[in-house]
C-alpha cells in the first residue's frame, strides 16, 4: 500500500469554456468586480440554475439561523469566516428578513444535500439536515472573492450571483487519511487538515494510528504501545502519541466540521511498533528493536497465541469507546511475515471483535482474501495494473456483499510525486499528476465491482517523506479536490477540461489561506 500535513478555504475566478468565459486574460481586480458564476465551484454542483440579480453582502447583513443549535453553530462558522476579510459584524440571529438564511427543513437533498438560492434580497440556504447546510456554506465560500478567505479587512466588494444550486453527494463516504504513524502530526496540524478538507464536503478523516515505526493512540490497558512504541518516527525524531484527551479534541473538531473520524489500527503486519513495546506479543518471546526505516512487511502480530487477541480486544475496545464514528479500520495489508492460512485465521478472529464493540469493520482490499463479514467495507489500493487475479478476488467480495471504497494508489495516493523532479514523495506507484488523479470514474473502475458496491472514494497521504504542515499542503492540493469531487458530483459533471478551469480559479484561495500549492502545468492558473 505505500512501499513504497486551521485554515478556512478556497474558489474563485473559475471560468469555463461552456460558460463562453476566457481564463487567459482574467486579472484579480475583475474576479473582485464580478460575481463567481454559480457552476464555477469544486465539487462541481448537481444542478445549477443561473439568473437574477446578485446579492450583494454589506454591513446591514445579517446571518439568520434557525432556532437550533446546530443550525447556530453552522452560522457562527460562517460568520466567523466572513466577519476578518469583510469588517462586517454580520450578527447570527433568529429575527428578521433578508441577508443570508441558513435554514433546515425536511425535503429531498438528503443527508448532506442542500439548496441554495440568490437573489437581490439575499441567499437562502436549505437543507434536510445540519451536514447539508454546513456543506452549503462551503458553496457559499467559493462563490465569493478568494479574498474573503484572509486575515484583515479587504475591500470587496462581496457578491454573490442570482440563481439556484441543487446539490446532493454521489458518494456517502467520500475520504482523505493521513498517516501520522511514519510521521508524527499534533492536534493543531490535523485540526488544519480537518479545516483544508471541510471546503471541499470531504466527510472522513481516516487516521492511521500504528505502523512499524510508531504507535500513536494511548491505550490505557497496553501503556507502553504508545509511551514506547510511539517514541520515534521515520528517520529516528522524537514522534509523538495522542492522548485519549487529544484523540477527543480531535474527534470533537472533525464532527463540528461534518467530518466522522475512521482510526485504523493496522494488523497484523505493520505492527513492529506494538511488537517492540511488548514482547509477549510476539511469537518467540523477545522484543525486537524500535524501526525508524520504510521497508515494509517484515512484522507480524503472533496468531497462534492467545494473548494476541487479548491485546487485540483491549485495542478495539478503547479505541471503539474513543469513536462515536461507524467504522473501525483494522488494516490488513502487507502481511507477508504473516502465512495466508494464519491470515485468513487472524482476520476471521478479529472481524467479530469490532462488531462486538458496535462498529463497521474497513480494511484494505487484502481482507477480501480472507473472509469479510457481513457489512465490512474493504479499501482497494491497486494500481490500474494490478493483476486481473486480485481485482478479481476483490470484485467477487463486491459481489457478495462488502461494500468498496476506492483508493487506487496510482491515482489518488496523494503522496505519490507529481514528476520526476518532486522533491517530496514517492514513485512506487509512477508519477501522478493533476489529470491522472482525477481523470477516473470510481464507478466503472473496478471490472466486474457492481457500481452499487461502491461506498465512495478516499485519498491517503502517507509519510514517509512527509515531515510538516508544509509538506502536507505541497502534496494534497491541487489534487486532493479531485477525489473530492469524483465523492460528490455526478457523472455526468466530470470532464478535465472544465474541472481544471474551475480548479485554476482556486489557486487564489489557497494563498489567501496560506496553502502552498504544487503549479501543476496541467492546469492554468491565474497570473497575478
Amino acid at each position: 500500500m505505500r512501499q513504497h500535513r486551521t485554515p478556512r478555504l478556497l474558489g474563485t475566478l473559475l471560468l469555463v469554456a461552456a460558460a463562453g468565459i476566457s481564463v487567459a486574460g482574467a486579472a484579480h481586480s475583475e474576479s473582485s468586480r464580478t460575481a463567481t458564476p454559480l457552476g464555477q465551484v469544486v465539487p462541481a454542483p448537481a444542478s445549477v440554475h443561473a439568473g437574477g440579480s446578485p446579492y450583494r453582502i454589506t454591513d446591514g447583513t445579517r446571518i439568520r439561523v434557525e432556532d437550533s443549535p446546530q443550525a447556530r453553530q453552522v452560522g457562527a462558522y460562517l460568520a466567523d469566516v466572513l466577519r476578518p476579510s469583510t469588517g462586517y459584524r454580520l450578527p447570527v440571529t433568529t429575527q428578521g428578513t433578508g441577508g443570508i438564511r441558513l435554514r433546515i427543513a425536511a425535503g429531498s437533498t438528503g443527508a448532506e444535500g442542500y439548496r441554495l438560492d440568490s437573489g437581490q434580497s439575499g441567499v437562502t440556504i436549505t437543507a434536510a439536515a445540519p451536514a447539508g447546510l454546513f456543506h452549503g456554506v462551503q458553496t457559499l465560500r467559493q462563490l465569493l472573492p478568494a479574498a474573503v478567505e484572509k486575515n484583515s479587512v479587504q475591500p470587496g466588494p462581496w457578491l454573490v450571483a442570482g440563481g439556484t444550486i441543487k446539490d446532493s453527494p454521489r458518494y456517502g463516504y467520500r475520504g482523505a487519511m493521513l498517516d501520522v504513524s511514519r510521521h508524527f502530526f499534533g492536534v493543531t496540524q490535523v485540526k488544519r487538515y480537518i479545516d483544508e478538507l471541510a471546503l471541499y464536503k470531504v466527510n472522513k478523516l481516516h487516521l492511521h494510528l500504528s505502523d512499524d515505526q510508531g504507535w500513536r493512540i494511548a491505550i490505557d490497558s497496553w501503556p507502553r504501545l504508545a509511551t514506547y512504541g510511539g517514541s520515534t518516527q521515520v528517520g529516528g525524531g522524537h514522534g509523538g502519541y495522542y492522548t485519549k484527551a487529544d484523540y477527543k479534541e480531535i474527534v470533537r473538531y472533525a464532527s463540528s466540521r461534518y467530518l466522522e473520524v475512521v482510526p485504523e489500527i493496522d494488523m497484523p503486519g505493520h505492527t513492529n511498533a506494538a511488537l517492540a513495546s511488548y514482547a509477549q506479543l510476539n511469537c518467540n518471546g523477545t522484543a525486537p528493536p524500535l524501526y525508524t526505516g520504510t521497508e515494509v512487511g517484515f512484522s507480524s502480530l503472533c496468531v497462534a497465541k492467545p494473548v494476541t487477541y487479548d491485546f487485540v480486544d483491549d485495542v478495539v475496545r478503547e479505541l471503539a469507546a474513543l469513536t462515536p464514528g461507524k467504522y473501525l479500520h483494522i488494516g490488513g495489508d502487507e502481511a507477508h511475515s504473516t502465512s495466508h492460512a494464519d491470515y485468513v485465521t487472524f482476520m476471521d478472529k478479529v472481524q467479530p471483535v469490532v462488531a462486538k464493540y458496535g462498529k463497521t469493520v474497513v480494511g484494505w482490499h487484502q481482507l477480501t482474501g480472507a473472509h469479510p463479514v457481513k457489512g465490512a467495507i474493504a479499501q482497494y489500493w491497486g494500481l490500474d495494473d494490478t493483476s486481473a487475479t486480485e481485482k478479481a478476488q476483490v470484485a467477487e467480495a463486491a459481489r457478495n456483499g462488502t461494500g468498496l471504497v476506492l483508493s487506487p494508489a496510482d491515482r489518488v495516493y496523494l503522496d505519490m510525486k507529481y514528476t520526476a523532479d518532486t522533491p517530496l514523495g514517492q514513485d512506487w506507484a509512477g508519477l501522478v499528476e493533476v489529470k491522472r488523479s482525477y481523470d477516473w470514474d470510481p464507478g466503472a473502475y473496478l471490472p466486474g465491482a457492481p457500481a452499487s458496491a461502491i461506498r465512495g472514494v478516499e485519498a491517503p497521504l502517507w509519510t514517509e517523506t512527509i515531515v510538516t504542515g508544509a509538506d502536507i499542503d505541497y502534496m494534497t492540493f491541487p489534487r486532493l479536490p479531485g477525489a473530492a469531487e469524483l465523492g460528490w458530483s455526478p457523472a455526468s459533471t466530470h470532464d478535465w477540461d472544465t474541472y481544471k478551469v474551475r480548479l485554476a480559479a482556486q489557486g487564489p484561495r489557497w494563498e489567501a489561506l496560506g496553502i502552498g500549492y504544487y503549479r501543476s502545468p496541467q492546469v492554468p492558473w491565474p497570473t497575478a
